[in-house]
């Protein structure tokens, strides 16, 4: 049985670039639009050329991505103005894309009071901007915006603006859920009756996610007839975000209602560099990744109850819709409080330890970690540390070095410029085949002169931790109060792009920080695999 084709159309480079807090730079651009075109995207909208200097610069040059549709994004003519007298027309008309996606409003409403010109005028205007694309051998999409809110006031005339647009040679039309205040059953009554002027094969969804519905009315649009899906990576857009591309494209893959039926550009290869991409982007953005996002996040098949996890040993389907290694990620069965010996030995056999479930070793295991959960620790977040604890009371981490003493000290004083600033430096004296050794160094914050002055002299060790950085930085005060208690966790990554995360404890927010430092480098060397 042959199956349909749908399409992917990515605006992370214009619509995300409208989200709180994000700004990209040209090479972001470049980066991210590689990327799209690697992940199998169909068409990558780069922006909207001559409205700022990147977009301009970006559409400037020919983009040679492998397969992906590059697209520039811009308004249909001027009210009184020429399609050859319309400088931003011209622009559009003039940048090295092989696609361009006219916006143009579908809702009376917004025609007459948004625009200030009559209905007629606004059809004209995308019409001939549409023959006018044409003319120049260039793709053409049409974002009917503010749609369903339009259809709702009149539909007559929304669907005009569609079957316009189509009339006109676009080659998709989109109906956009503008403010994202469509629900899922209202998407589909709607595009079944666009589809009645429309076909299904030119039709697009455009949807927002101000209800937390965006993928819902995504997929609803689907299930409906419409065979171009638009959307950004991890959702970005203005707002609430737009509809999430990153929970899209496995759903389409891998649910038998959609995968029975549908076919998309996203190999199972490419499919399994999800998560890859994803946090690629929010690595771009200096965001930390959604540890809770469907598909990639770090928690998304993670289970912790005991009752659960003994279910998962016997039947991972039991708690898993998909298989974690589909969408490039991987089970973890949390260790903690509420943990049984099912999550203790599931654990342990992910880390190489192989042990049986009535082994004594598992009950004091399991015993020491809720004790030491009770002081404040939660090896559920902090898989390094949990991985370190289970070694040592089983004898398997070799004394590799010891540190003797440190000191933290920081000072505020002017520089040489009269400034007044602040200044951390760490001194520590570590002990290495029976060889004391002190390193110090100055950082940023007195964490990071820590971690500088631990990491830059370990003798013997040193070569294997060459690569490893500190990444991320959280702090949980557990209680309030004079003897408030510290949790620190750290993330840290090797040359080779892997990540842990490593936990300390204690009154002290320095010392919680060194007890998580220290597991960060012991962990580093014992997955090397180094002896001591």
């Amino acid at each position: 049985m042959s199956r349909e084709r749908l399409y992917l159309f990515d605006t992370t480079l214009r619509d995300g670039a409208q989200t709180n807090g994000v700004d990209f730079t040209l090479s972001d651009k470049i980066a991210i639009a590689e990327m799209l075109d690697g992940l199998g995207i169909d068409y990558v909208e780069g922006g909207y050329p001559g409205a700022n200097a990147t977009d301009t610069d970006f559409f400037a040059q020919d983009r040679k991505l492998k397969s992906a549709t590059f697209t520039a994004f811009g308004m249909t003519r001027r009210p009184g103005r020429s399609t050859s007298n319309d400088p931003g027309l011209a622009a559009l008309l003039d940048a090295k894309a092989d696609a361009i996606c006219f916006v143009a409003k579908s809702s009376d409403y917004q025609v007459r009071v948004a625009l200030g010109i009559t209905l007629e005028e606004n059809l004209a205007s995308l019409c001939d901007s549409v023959v006018a694309a044409k003319a120049k051998g260039r793709e053409v999409l049409v974002d009917c915006e503010h749609f369903f809110d339009g259809y709702k006031a009149n539909k007559d005339y929304a669907l005009s603006c569609a079957k316009a647009a189509y009339d006109s040679g676009a080659r998709w039309v989109v109906l956009c859920d503008t403010n994202g205040g469509t629900m899922p059953h209202e998407v589909q009554d709607i595009v079944a009756d666009v589809i009645r002027l429309v076909p299904g094969d030119h039709l697009g969804i455009h949807a927002h996610n101000d209800t937390e519905q965006a993928v819902a009315n995504s997929l609803a649009a689907v299930m409906a007839g419409v065979r171009q899906v638009q959307g950004t990576l991890n959702g970005l857009g203005e707002r609430c975000g737009n509809a999430n591309l990153v929970s899209i494209i496995p759903t389409l893959k891998l649910k038998p209602q959609f995968s029975d039926r549908f076919e998309i550009g996203v190999s199972d290869q490419q499919l399994r560099q999800l998560p890859r991409v994803s946090h690629k982007l929010d690595e771009m953005l200096n965001r930390a990744p959604d540890r809770h996002a469907p598909y990639v996040g770090e928690s998304a098949f993670a289970t912790k109850a005991g009752i659960h996890a003994s279910a998962i040993v016997k039947d991972p389907a039991t708690y898993e819709h998909v298989t974690p290694e589909s969408v490039g990620n991987k089970r973890k069965v949390l260790v903690s409080e509420q943990a049984g010996k099912s999550n203790i030995v599931a654990e342990l056999d992910r880390i190489g330890l192989k042990v049986d479930k009535d082994d004594p070793g598992v009950s004091r295991l399991l015993e020491e970690v809720k004790r030491r959960e009770s002081l404040g620790y939660a090896y559920e977040g902090a898989d390094a540390s949990f991985d370190l604890l289970a070694r040592r009371m089983l004898g398997k981490v070799p004394d590799y070095f010891s540190v003797e003493q440190f000191d933290v000290n920081v000072e505020q004083r002017d520089n040489a410029l009269g400034q007044r600033v602040t200044v951390s430096m760490a001194v520590v004296k570590v002990k290495v085949e029976g060889q004391s050794m002190i390193s110090a160094a100055e950082g940023i914050g007195p964490v990071n002169a820590l971690d500088l002055a631990l990491r830059k002299d370990l003798g013997k060790y040193q070569g294997y931790i060459q690569g490893l950085k500190l990444t991320d930085y959280r702090v949980r005060i557990l209680n309030g109060g004079t003897e408030a208690v510290t949790r620190v966790l750290i993330e840290s990554e090797d040359e080779n792009g892997d990540k842990w995360t490593t936990i300390g404890v204690s009154p002290n927010i320095i010392d919680a920080s060194f007890q998580a430092l220290m597991d960060s480098i012991i962990y580093k060397l014992v997955k090397s695999g180094v002896a001591a």
